[in-house]
């Protein structure tokens, strides 16, 4: 396939609200909003610091998300990821509703299984969980993987019927609706695109079966082998239920480095280069001055002119 015929790239930015005050927040979203460079913007969901000391100050996330959207006219907007064990499943597809509402159609509904218990190590240890502390802090319960995969799907079939059917039940293993009615609708018809969040294989096949838009973390969490190896099983549970891989949006987060841009440029080229085509840019706090306008300048457009990939 010729440059020319290459799916463009787009970039996104996300400021991770860990000791962030509002206003630094939206001061980089509303220079983003003027940016076209930058195409959409990100929080988190997490209650309380996953690093550093526990009293430090977040805000939540999707009331956080509804007041940017406000505040904002352009960006596509959501959280990466939103936790499935936070809030039930109905209450996020009204909050998700309003927020799309809000932004004019502006949402990206962002979705993860959440905390679960991971099992012991080599040792018989069970592994180190920061979602153990922030859970149990807010009085939300943790649950074995498989079960919070199986959780996460009923979940996307709720927020599909509420955002489409006039009137709604649900009888699930995990969840009940009866009589669900979700007015106004989002403005997106059939409600906002999916993405969906992870890399183990179960994840990976409700991605096949349900998302627009597959997220997973860049270097260093994932080295690129690891994203490379993780897309081809996605390729191959969409090649098991007859779906062409292609309409899937390959989506990493990459964080970056004030310090060292060149660095940060070669490894986002090395991601384009195999197959990822939405690189999340997230911002270190504290977050300088025209932060948003230094990832344009010395991160996005270098970037594209390298590989050729523009809108």
């Amino acid at each position: 396939m010729s440059d020319q015929n290459l799916p463009p790239v787009t970039f996104g930015i996300k400021t991770t609200p860990m000791r962030v005050p509002y206003k630094d927040i939206l001061r980089v979203w509303q220079e983003a909003d003027e940016l076209p460079e930058i195409k959409d913007a990100w929080l988190w969901d997490h209650l309380m610091p996953i690093a550093g000391p526990k009293d430090g100050q977040i805000l939540e996330g999707w009331t956080l998300l509804s007041a940017l959207a406000a505040r904002t006219q352009r960006l596509r907007l959501g959280l990466l990821v939103t936790s499935n064990r936070i809030r039930p499943p109905a209450v996020l597809g009204k909050m998700a509703t309003t927020v799309d509402v809000i932004s004019e159609g502006r949402l990206i509904m962002g979705l993860g299984v959440g905390g679960t218990l991971q099992p012991p190590n080599a040792g018989g240890i069970p592994g180190d969980n920061p979602a153990l502390a922030e859970y149990a802090a807010y009085g939300l319960t943790l649950v074995p993987p498989a079960e919070g995969i199986a959780r996460l799907e009923e979940t996307i079939s709720i927020l599909r019927g509420m955002w489409t059917r006039d009137a709604f039940d649900f009888h699930g293993r995990y969840y009940t609706l009866t009589g669900n009615y979700n007015e106004p609708k989002p403005v997106q018809q059939s409600g906002p695109p999916l993405l969906i969040g992870g890399w183990g294989n179960r994840t990976l096949r409700l991605v096949a079966e349900h998302a627009d838009i597959w997220n997973i973390p860049g270097p260093p969490h994932n080295t690129l082998d690891y994203i490379t190896e993780r897309s081809a099983v996605l390729d191959n549970h969409c090649a098991a239920i007859g779906r062409d891989p292609r309409t899937i949006t390959r989506s990493v987060q990459y964080i970056v480095s004030y310090d060292d841009p060149a660095t940060d440029r070669k490894a986002i080229t090395e991601l384009i280069a195999a197959g990822v085509t939405h690189i999340v840019l997230s911002l270190r706090s504290p977050y300088p001055s025209r932060a948003a306008r230094w990832l344009a300048t010395e991160i996005i457009t270098p970037v594209r002119s390298a590989t050729g990939r523009f809108l």
